[in-house]
């Protein structure tokens, strides 16, 4: 399987511009929103749900959502009927319209457990609920949550966008997808070939292991640390 593409800068650069150097003003404002963005931070609480920067940083409890219309879905897992669905979320009370970077789970079946080997590009999705299953794709694209064991079917890439979102990619180098089928209803599909808007999720993840994640890219730069297996009975 190919390496994930890193993702480039959008900004368009023409033959013979000059590069901006960077002033100390600049350099001084920089560190400021460093500083403040370190001290947020700090003062999150460690279940606080937020958005990961780094492929690396998707761990633990986590949250996925697409942006579709006329109403947000989030991906479910029925224990019930023991398969995957997509969850309509709509708006409270007091909501004038849904802020998906502000909205958080509100039923354990809305939450995924991921796990990965540290360092290791790709991650395992299990269901959050019910007897723990793998969200999987088989080389037709079918995607499912029915596998007590991993494999090579339930390993997932996940790639960060340059807005934020993230795209799934599974060992076939298809992307995961909503897609509708006949009658108007809407399912997980893994055969995508490009990254569009039905390829986009949000994610969001727990703010503990965000941080968590940061400790051990920091402890690996360091060499004092070797691969380790983030368990999932660690996450719940």
């Amino acid at each position: 399987m190919s390496s994930t593409p890193a993702v480039r800068s959008t900004k368009l650069k023409f033959k013979g511009e000059k590069t901006k150097k960077k002033r100390k003003r600049d350099e001084g404002e920089d560190g400021e929103r460093n500083a403040r963005r370190r001290k947020d931070d700090e003062d999150r609480a460690p279940e606080s749900w937020v958005l990961p920067e780094d492929p690396l940083e998707i761990r633990g409890p986590t949250f996925l959502v697409h942006p579709s219309d006329p109403s947000p879905l989030c991906v479910t897992y029925d224990s019930t009927r023991r398969k995957v669905i997509l969850h309509a979320i709509t708006k409270g009370e007091d909501e004038e319209e849904i802020n998906l970077k502000d909205h958080t789970p509100t039923e354990v079946s809305q939450v995924w457990v991921t796990t990965r080997v540290a360092g290791s590009p790709t991650i395992n999705l299990r269901t959050g609920t019910g007897e723990g299953k793998f969200l999987s794709c088989d080389k037709h694209g079918l995607v499912a949550a029915d596998r007590e064991a991993r494999g090579p079917q339930e390993e997932w890439t996940p790639v960060i966008l340059p807005d934020g979102m993230v795209a799934f990619m599974n060992v076939y180098e298809k992307y995961l997808s909503v897609d509708e089928v006949a009658g108007g209803a809407l399912q997980l599909r893994g055969d995508s070939e490009v990254v569009g808007f039905r390829e986009r999720f949000w994610v969001k993840i727990q703010h503990k292991y965000k941080q968590e994640a940061h400790a051990e890219g920091k402890k690996k730069k360091e060499g004092i640390m070797g691969d380790t297996i983030i368990d999932e009975a660690s996450t719940k």
